[in-house]
């Protein structure tokens, strides 16, 4: 190559760079990408010895969750093998209607699950959605991240993946659940032909017979279960979500999104838990960020991988849920000012820093269960925008 042709080359490279450059330090929106490293050695720079491992659940099934995923990270497991472990106590258990076993069904009154799962170590993620018949979606979501070089399978195939591994389908239905969706779809409408025929609705209460025609007709499925509060609960739609995030000793960093999804929703629907960036976000060098809720807005602004490059620039865990709940906000402003979705989210990075943020919650601040070296604690985030 000539010595003119050979500077040409030369500022040509040079040029690309500064486009490269100019374009990722463009606005607020690009956050700067390339200083992220320098904000990584800044903080988060987690000790060795000092595992975490947290859950959006704040009940006595995420307490249990947390004793068991502990006991393998204190054991110098894997984050990885803590978080599957954390899921997969929630996703079986009858009493918790938000995943799994039990959990709230779709319109049709089927049950479809859908679950995440991401490692920090080898950067690598799996994902099912619109899963049936089988307990613990978060178990086949980590075999289709191992197991195969696909992120998502959905519906009847992610079934078929389950079966040929050896899971058992089963009818993820209880006495509770079925119930609260008998009732739904009683009550829901007054124009179908599900309820007490015409000339029985609206009665003064007792009826004729001494008895509340529409407390009985309405009431939906009797027997065992049907009395633990669910079915007594207004006919809105119920967000059923679990994250569970860790960091292990030697800083690795692993997380898993499992949910029933929104109760009575339209058959197939899929919400952000399946979708990686979306209901879970993991970077080994900063944190991981997990999202509950109405999940169509947190698939529009990315927020879990939003919190993590936001962690990444330096703020802290509670900051970035700050920052994402903001975000969703604004981007609504100019269509309705007066509306705050429900989202909450939860994060840590790897200096063992944890933080909750949510927005339109009428149920008080949101809560989260922490394990770590010191303590088994329910930690209380923020609530902005409530209305």
């Amino acid at each position: 190559m000539s010595e003119q042709g050979s500077e040409r080359q030369k500022r040509s490279e040079i040029d690309r760079r500064k486009f490269v450059l100019h374009s990722v330090g463009l606005g607020a929106g690009a956050l700067t990408l390339s200083r992220l490293p320098k904000a990584r050695s800044r903080r988060n720079q987690q000790a060795a010895g000092t595992p975490l491992v947290v859950t959006s659940h704040s009940n006595e099934t995420g307490g249990e969750a947390m004793r068991q995923a502990w006991e393998i990270l204190d054991g110098g497991g894997t984050a990885l093998d803590a978080v599957e472990r954390g899921a997969n106590v929630i996703e079986v258990d009858p009493e918790d209607s938000s995943v799994g076993y039990g959990g709230l069904p779709n319109e049709n009154g089927v049950i479809q699950l859908d679950a995440s799962i991401m490692d920090g170590r080898t950067y690598n993620a799996g994902a099912v959605a619109s899963l049936e018949n089988i307990k613990t979606p978060s178990s086949v979501a980590r075999l289709v991240m191992e197991r195969t070089d696909h992120v998502i399978l959905v519906g009847i195939g992610a079934l078929e993946f389950a079966r040929s591994f050896g899971f058992q389908e089963e009818d993820l239905h209880t006495e509770r659940s079925r119930a609260a969706w008998l009732r739904w779809r009683e009550e829901h409408s007054d124009r179908d032909d599900w309820g007490p025929p015409d000339h029985l609705r609206n009665l003064p209460s007792p009826g004729p017979d001494g008895r509340d025609a529409n407390r009985d007709a309405n009431s939906g499925a009797t027997g065992p279960g049907t009395n633990s509060g669910l079915v007594d609960q207004p006919l809105d739609f119920h967000y059923g979500t679990t994250n569970v995030l860790a960091v292990d000793s030697n800083g690795d960093i692993s997380g898993i999104t499992t949910t029933s999804g929104l109760s009575w929703k339209v058959n197939g629907r899929i919400g952000d838990s399946p979708i990686i960036g979306a209901g879970l976000y993991v970077d080994n060098d900063i944190g991981a960020a997990g999202a509950t809720g109405r999940g169509e807005d947190v698939i529009k602004s990315c927020a879990s991988f939003y919190i993590v490059l936001r962690m990444g620039q330096g703020r802290t865990p509670q900051e970035a849920c700050e920052d994402a709940c903001e975000l969703i906000v604004q981007k609504y402003r100019n269509v309705n000012p007066n509306f705050f979705p429900s989202e909450k989210f939860v994060a840590v990075n790897k200096a063992g820093e944890y933080g909750a943020a949510s927005m339109g919650n009428n149920r008080g601040r949101p809560r989260m269960t922490v394990r770590n070296a010191e303590s088994l604690q329910v930690h209380e985030g923020t609530t902005l925008y409530t209305g």
